[in-house]
């Protein structure tokens, strides 16, 4: 098991979960001492690792690039923490053209007997029937969503909230701005305020259930020349065109191994659930 990353044991189920329950009842009449003894002769749970995951975390079919990434992203402890299991129907919000994502969720979702579905435009239609999703997972878009309009995210999330099931997970991992930091200034450079979208999440009816730093990274100081896309692995070096915000001149040699050190950004990894 890869524990040193994992925040929560790695599990598909526990295997004999009714026999442990039943044996942990209390027997009637007894004393604090048999009750000692009966616990501490109980066997632990056995725990299982999720070798679908696994598998398609380590699949062949996986492009090098995406495999190269797993080091910042963490695939197989991040979708455990948000609690992905076998057979889930799970709604990826805007994979975008890498679909770095997509190419672990949908051969899971394949292999297990679950479903995968890409939405791109979640307010014309989430592609489940309502109250049907077991997780929507929204991966480094809340930024965009805002600095096109603040308006959006709200919808949303309301939107995220009816697709799932009671008890359904929304997961996110986003780039994360400093607290205190206002999304309107922030989300230009591609970074969100963790507080901003556990409010927002909050009023669309979502209950913060975990929050990880799984995905943190300290080197990254969130002030780049071309914002969070100057960072692996979009490593932009030189000002694009229309985007104000860019700096006017391009990064030396020097700056773009400073750049590529500090690695991919640091993001907030969060669970959400819809109350059941």
């Amino acid at each position: 098991m890869r524990a040193s990353k994992l925040l929560l044991t790695t599990t598909i189920g526990l295997l004999s979960v009714g026999a442990a329950a039943a044996q942990s009842l209390p027997v009637s009449g007894e004393t604090p001492a048999q009750r000692v003894a009966r616990r501490e002769a109980m066997p632990p749970p056995v725990l299982q690792e999720d070798e679908a995951l696994q598998a398609a975390i380590g699949s062949d079919a996986r492009p090098a690039a995406d495999v190269a990434r797993d080091a910042y992203r963490h695939p197989f402890e991040t979708l455990t923490f948000w609690g992905l299991t076998p057979g889930s129907t799970v709604v990826e919000i805007e994979p975008g053209r890498g679909g770095w994502w997509s190419a672990i969720l949908q051969p899971y979702a394949a292999a297990t007997g679950g479903t995968y579905v890409a939405v791109n435009r979640p307010l014309e239609g989430m592609g489940v029937a309502d109250g049907s999703a077991d997780m929507i997972v929204v991966a480094r878009a809340f930024h965009n969503w805002h600095r096109s309009s603040p308006q959006r995210t709200g919808p949303y999330l309301q939107a995220f909230f009816k697709a799932l099931k009671p008890g359904g997970i929304l997961a996110v991992e986003q780039h994360r701005a400093a607290e205190g930091l206002n999304a309107d200034a922030t989300a230009p450079f591609g970074y969100i305020p963790e507080s901003y979208v556990i409010h927002a999440a909050q009023a669309a009816g979502f209950v913060l259930e975990g929050r990880s730093e799984l995905n943190a990274n300290p080197r990254d100081d969130h002030d780049h020349p071309f914002g969070v896309w100057t960072l692996p692995p979009v490593r932009t070096s030189a000002a694009r065109q229309g985007v104000a915000t860019d700096r006017a001149t391009p990064l030396t040699a020097a700056e773009r191994a400073e750049y590529d050190a500090i690695g991919e950004s640091d993001r907030m990894t969060l669970r959400f659930r819809k109350p059941a």
